[in-house]
């Protein structure tokens, strides 16, 4: 991996393994349509200006439907069944079972014949990781979470197709516009029902001070990362970050809402990151690969 897909692989695990604790924080106060519309709305008043400025927005008519695609399967359903989620379960358990992304992103690029699938080794890498999740989960998941368990398992699947449908409809348009593009889709999609649950009292500054932050840090800045990750490295190596985001979203469980963590929880992230290690390091020693 290059040095600069290196920092961009290390930021987006960061950035993207606090929304866990984030969301936990946000919806002890607001539904999760509400908290979707407004963490869209804050990263589309962020990003959509900038777009309009450049004059580049009606480049964006043409792929609308690669970007509805998209918008569907990467924010709008996944980001309302993750909260809905995460009101059931520990931040730090939605973030383990998200780490599953890889993996189904692996099997779905092989089945489509994907340029870029991982050959033995990576899999081999990715089976390590899968095995530092169940090392995690202990196979212990209750029967009342299994609503919750079961939408993350949609949510995989919709981070999963969600780098694929850029990097084959969308990879030759400019990233803060199709980053722009979605959120606004989102926010409009969600404005009736988002608005119309919102609590009648303003919330606490923990919850306010949560949104702003996913819809800045976690959602605006936090595209624009992902998508160059995905220029950097492929779409499907770029989704191993999600192997590293557990250990960012167990570590904020436990800190702030003290989460246990124990030695299976340490033994996990040994072996998710060694995943990780062996499934993006032996792929970018391809020849074919190595970039300047």
């Amino acid at each position: 991996m290059t040095k600069r897909g290196a920092l961009l692989f290390v930021a987006l695990a960061v950035i993207w393994g606090i929304p866990y604790f984030l969301i936990k924080v946000a919806v002890g106060e607001l539904a999760p349509p509400s908290l979707v519309f407004l963490r869209t709305g804050i990263g589309a008043l962020i990003l959509l200006p900038i777009v309009l400025v450049r004059g580049r927005f009606r480049e964006l008519l043409p792929r609308w439907r690669p970007i509805l695609l998209y918008t569907l399967a990467e924010i709008g359903i996944p980001w309302v069944l993750l909260s809905d989620a995460e009101r059931r379960v520990s931040s730090s358990l939605a973030g383990l079972l998200v780490a599953s992304v890889p993996l189904v992103s692996a099997v779905i690029g092989r089945l489509i014949g994907a340029r870029d699938r991982l050959g033995r080794l990576q899999f081999a890498g990715l089976g390590l990781g899968l095995a530092g999740l169940v090392v995690l989960l202990g196979f212990d998941v209750g029967s009342s979470q299994a609503v919750a368990v079961a939408e993350i398992a949609v949510v995989v699947i919709g981070y999963a197709l969600g780098p694929i449908v850029i990097s084959r409809g969308l990879s030759d348009l400019p990233t803060l516009d199709v980053v722009a593009a979605s959120l606004t889709l989102s926010a409009l999609a969600y404005a009736p029902i988002g608005i119309s649950l919102l609590p009648g009292a303003l919330p606490s500054p923990q919850v306010i001070a949560a949104v702003v932050a996913l819809g800045a840090v976690c959602t605006a800045l936090a595209f624009v990362v992902f998508f160059k990750l995905i220029a950097e490295v492929g779409p499907t190596r770029a989704t191993i970050v999600t192997y590293l985001n557990p250990a960012v979203a167990v570590a904020a469980g436990v800190a702030f809402l003290g989460e246990p963590f124990t030695l299976a929880t340490a033994l996990g992230f040994v072996l998710i990151i060694a995943g990780a290690w062996l499934a993006t390091g032996m792929a970018a020693r391809r020849p074919s690969r190595a970039k300047g």
